[in-house]
């Protein structure tokens, strides 16, 4: 705690002002969208193997599992919550878990409550895990990977690293968490086109970032997600959601499928920005700066000129890579953005 009052990193909880949002997942600009379930009429009561089930919940399950081409689907409270109930259960005593390097913290704690042990491979780096495959091949490997990572803003060569799991006889589970609602046929992730691969182990995808509601969800065999149901502890042992709120998904999920003229606003946003910075072909762009005093400057001077922006510093990045993490959004116009982008590189270039 003391290196981090020192160096400035020290994390504070705050209360966002309402600014112009460059800092929030909220892709589509679907969180503000009002829809019937609303209400919240009531909270959960109890965890939904006691009393917390509902039918809200499972019909939610069952619309997640049709719309994403899974054969079944479990909503948890949260992506966090999905990744360490399905990595911290499913690989046993005996079996590996190959991770890349810069995948999710959720991945890596629930990899750390499990039995198997585990092993990074080199950020997107196909032939690493080539490797690392062929050194593990007489065991039973997952390869944990993320679609879109959310501090670096890079795609993961899916279709590659799916081939050379495929190759080794292993079993690929990849964190959708912000591609979904963005990316792929109608917003349906990266990997929806390979839906029905064999080495294609689990999903997992959010709905509190492009979708506008809240919690995630692991799609995957019956066979996974009856054992999730039995051994997950991070699905048994908490409180189920409102019942409220597994309509939102489902209306929100469905919303979003259709809403195609707010992910061409999306990407035509994402054009325009990386007319003024290199960035990448998604909603999160990244502006390096390693002086942490330019950077805090930069938030607060963007605060008082009605901008929300986040700097990202270590240990959340490697020390050394810091940076501002803009998120854009289908609702900003082409006037802020091309404001903004002047803005920052007055301010930290």
């Amino acid at each position: 705690m003391t290196s981090r009052y020192s160096d400035g990193s020290l994390r504070k909880l705050r209360v966002t002002a309402p600014l112009t949002d460059f800092i929030s997942n909220d892709y589509l600009g679907l969180s503000l969208v009002p829809s019937k379930s609303d209400s919240f009429t009531h909270s959960g009561t109890g965890s939904r193997l006691i009393s917390g089930n509902s039918a809200s919940a499972e019909q939610a399950e069952n619309h997640i599992s049709k719309l994403f081409g899974a054969e079944r689907s479990l909503i948890f409270n949260s992506g966090y919550d999905a990744n360490l109930g399905l990595f911290s259960s499913v690989p046993q005593k005996g079996e590996v878990v190959l991770y890349d390097e810069l995948v999710h913290a959720s991945v890596r704690d629930g990899v750390r409550l499990s039995f198997a042990e585990s092993f990074s491979f080199k950020h997107n780096d196909v032939t690493d895990l080539a490797s690392k495959l062929q050194k593990y091949r007489d065991r039973t490997v997952f390869v944990a990977i993320e679609s879109y990572y959310s501090m670096d803003g890079d795609l993961a060569p899916v279709e590659e690293i799916l081939g050379v799991v495929a190759d080794y006889g292993a079993l690929l589970v990849v964190d959708e968490a912000h591609t979904c609602g963005v990316f792929g046929m109608q917003g349906l992730g990266m990997t929806y086109a390979f839906r029905d691969h064999p080495s294609l182990f689990a999903r997992v995808i959010t709905f509190g970032k492009a979708y506008g509601a809240h919690g995630g969800a692991v799609l995957g065999s019956e066979k996974l997600i009856e054992f999730l149901i039995n051994f997950s502890r991070s699905f048994i042992y908490t409180t189920a959601m409102p019942p409220d709120a597994y309509k939102r998904i489902e209306y929100m999920t469905r919303l979003a499928t259709e809403e195609n003229k707010r992910r061409e606003r999306l990407f035509a946003n994402i054009v325009a920005w990386n007319q003024h910075f290199e960035g990448n072909p998604g909603p999160i762009q990244v502006v390096p700066c390693t002086d942490k005093l330019k950077l805090t400057a930069c938030v607060e001077q963007a605060e008082q000129l009605g901008w929300a922006l986040k700097a990202v510093f270590s240990p959340t990045v490697p020390s050394g890579k810091e940076r501002l993490r803009i998120c854009i959004h289908s609702d900003h116009s082409e006037k802020e953005l091309e404001e903004l982008a002047l803005f920052i590189k007055e301010c930290i270039r």
